[in-house]
């Protein structure tokens, strides 16, 4: 085996935008010849998740449509909601978005009326308006309705549980 690393120390292979298709082609050939572990789509978990969350953002995105809202911003309105007085950080950690994006996002929120800024700089902190009250609201039972449709076909027990293994698996990549 050491003359195939030979010859790909010698060669382009590797190196960004150089890679030639016959290279290509050899070191796929190699990885499957000594059976490196390769993602299997059909049965890939990581996939499956993929596949579900690009199908519930769809869903979300249109049930708040008609509300005015996207995933981010209703996400942001949800969490404030229910942790009055969170950090801008946690914040943007909770709707994943960079701090830079949630600044953006609350300033959108609050021109529309949605949310109000308290404070000034590192102590500044958001709050629901009453406005904000009444979409969060009517956003909420939109979403819960998708995420209704979504698991329909599980029993209680099974919601439980793909909610269990969701979080160990969360909590498996070290994520809180």
């Amino acid at each position: 085996m050491s003359w195939w690393l030979d010859a790909v120390k010698g060669s382009s292979f590797g190196k960004a935008g150089s890679v030639r298709p016959l290279e290509r082609s050899v070191a796929r050939d190699l990885c499957q010849d000594l059976d490196v572990p390769r993602v299997d789509l059909d049965t890939s978990i990581g996939y499956a998740l993929k596949r579900t969350t690009t199908a519930l953002r769809t869903a979300m995105e249109a049930s708040l449509r008609s509300l005015g809202l996207s995933v981010p911003q209703y996400s942001c309105l949800e969490i404030l909601n229910a942790r009055p007085g969170i950090s801008n950080a946690d914040l943007a950690r909770g709707v994943f978005v960079t701090r830079q994006a949630m600044h953006q996002l609350l300033g959108g929120l609050q021109e529309a009326g949605l949310v109000s800024a308290g404070g000034q700089g590192r102590v500044q902190r958001y709050s629901v308006t009453p406005e904000g009250q009444r979409i969060i609201t009517a956003a909420s039972a939109a979403v819960a309705a998708v995420e209704e449709q979504m698991l329909s076909g599980l029993r209680p027990s099974e919601r439980q549980r793909l909610h269990s293994d969701l979080e160990r698996c969360t909590a498996a990549l070290g994520r809180d």
